[in-house]
């Protein structure tokens, strides 16, 4: 196996390790504190504690500036806090609901873990992967991702079943293994100059980005790109079920399973096409396939209940969106100083995310206001600034792409 070969295989399977520990904290354990006849009000309450994996851009400067006394600036850092997620979760089986203030914060302690974990795989993916790899090591760590979700969500919860939520958990927290097997075997980046002080490496990271040529442009581009693709997924479950009138197991069926395997199908595909053509040339052709995407959702609202075309909906915006969210990482690796990878990656992604956040919640006044049709139409509308961006933004992307 050559070098580029290993590396591609090891952020692959990090991809993995790093999406697994998300549902277990968030739906996989809402699932179980439901079947244990915890209060619905409790268990909404509960939802915070995945709010350090929307924060987690306020300590990344801390793995920037200091390394692990074993195994370099990367690679220490994933393994301590993947053997820390496994205590957690270890724990989290033993207390149970029946004591739920303990069961929350070990579950907090958990999220905080795994996304310090987020911190240094994406640093780290950053780093080993050459210009040409990008593409495809995006690709195959978003698949790998996406897969764990799946692993962490829905199978636990089928283990969980038949042989009891203890079991199940267990089972499940220690493919973990996989992660820390991987890193183990994994090679630390090249030597990188890293910042001299802790006040540098916050600091110099956002200065960095500020001081290229067009940065307000690039950050704004940063925001818009995905940002119609979010808003049109805002409601998408919504709208199948009370919208368009499916059933619970029609929308499970397609929207959930038949969906997230086109977006991996899509991923896998942009990662394939990344090596066939240049960064800028992606990001326009995969952003104007998830904005034509949109309206599919707006063709669906306007024929009315179609299972054939509920299905080509859901598959053709998960495959565009997957496409789309290749390249998008490609450009944010590309972007990334690899002094300050883990700071700045952290920073560029929450602030992807940003747009979303502030604009989801209008949706549902938009439906109210305008209906289904014109709210997608609206969706389709938003995602158009984003892909004028990226002219104004050409020779900062083909410089992003070579460094």
């Amino acid at each position: 196996m050559n070098k580029a070969t290993k590396n591609i295989a090891v952020v692959t399977l990090l991809g993995f390790a790093s999406g697994l520990p998300f549902p277990l904290v968030s739906g996989t354990l809402q699932a179980w504190l439901t079947y244990e006849g915890v209060d619905i009000k409790t268990i909404g309450i509960l939802t915070v504690l995945t709010f350090p994996y929307s924060i987690k851009f306020l300590w990344a400067a801390f793995f920037d500036r200091y390394s692990m006394p074993f195994m370099g600036r990367r690679r220490g850092w994933i393994l301590i806090s993947q053997i820390l997620i496994m205590i957690g979760l270890y724990s989290m089986i033993l207390i149970s609901p029946q004591n739920l203030m303990w069961l929350s914060i070990v579950a907090l302690m958990i999220a905080f873990f795994s996304a310090s974990q987020d911190i240094s795989i994406d640093a780290y993916r950053t780093e080993i992967l050459k210009p040409k790899e990008r593409g495809l090591g995006a690709s195959l760590s978003v698949t790998a991702y996406r897969i764990s979700l799946i692993v962490g969500g829905g199978l636990c919860l089928l283990l969980a079943d038949y042989f009891g939520w203890e079991v199940s958990l267990t089972l499940v927290s220690s493919l973990l293994l996989i992660g820390i097997f991987t890193n183990l075997f994994a090679t630390e980046p090249d030597d990188i100059v890293k910042p001299k002080t802790l006040r540098e490496s916050f600091i110099e990271p956002l200065r960095d980005l500020l001081s290229r040529e067009k940065s307000l442009i690039l950050l704004l581009f940063i925001i818009l790109y995905k940002i119609g693709d979010a808003y049109a997924g805002s409601l998408s479950t919504a709208f199948f079920i009370r919208g368009m009138g499916f059933s619970l197991a029609e929308v499970g069926t397609v929207n959930k399973i038949v969906g997230i395997i086109s977006s991996i199908v899509g991923a896998l595909i942009g990662g394939f096409l990344l090596t066939k053509i240049n960064l800028f040339r992606a990001l326009f052709l995969f952003g104007m396939l998830q904005a034509i995407s949109n309206l599919c959702f707006m063709i669906l609202a306007l024929y009315g209940k179609s299972l054939s075309l509920f299905v080509f909906t859901v598959i053709i915006e998960n495959l565009t969106g997957g496409m789309g969210t290749t390249a998008f990482l490609s450009l944010l690796m590309g972007l990334c100083n690899r002094s300050f990878a883990a700071t700045q990656y952290a920073l560029l992604s929450s602030l992807a995310s940003v747009g979303r956040i502030f604009i989801s919640p209008t949706s549902g006044f938009v439906v109210s206001f305008t209906g289904w049709a014109f709210f997608y139409f609206l969706t389709f509308l938003v995602s158009l600034p984003g892909l004028f961006f990226i002219f104004l933004l050409k020779k900062t992307i083909n410089s992003a792409e070579e460094r």
